[in-house]
């Protein structure tokens, strides 16, 4: 496996297992449609969060939220548009990003609620 495939499993792991620490129920991982994947889903009281997940080695070219782009956005809203229709829910829906970025030996994360927008 490529060592970015690598870091980003290692990133999603490490995401998951901070939203377990936070409260979180994980719904779903790397849940696919049409050409949107979605990182994590997961709920926290009566809100579904829909997390992108970046990890990057670097900011030398930017924060990993940074890496979040317009269409992909669109592509997310669409797959989540299609889950919630499919399993009949009732939620609140938010969008969040985690950012991981590995230092030396660590990684620091940090999640950003209501990252984006439905638009």
């Amino acid at each position: 496996m490529a060592q970015h495939n690598e870091l980003g499993k290692k990133g999603e792991q490490l995401a998951v297992d901070f939203l377990l620490k936070n409260g979180y129920k994980i719904v779903a991982q790397n849940y696919r449609f049409d050409k949107a994947e979605v990182d994590v889903i997961a709920r926290k009281a009566d809100v579904l969060a829909i997390i992108e997940v970046k990890t990057r080695s670097t900011v030398d070219f930017g924060n990993p939220q940074d890496f979040v782009k317009p269409k992909q956005i669109r592509n997310l809203v669409k797959a989540i548009d299609e889950y919630i229709l499919a399993n009949d829910l009732d939620v609140e829906v938010r969008f969040d990003i985690i950012a991981i970025v590995k230092t030396e030996n660590q990684f620091d994360i940090e999640h950003l609620e209501n990252a984006f927008y439905h638009f």
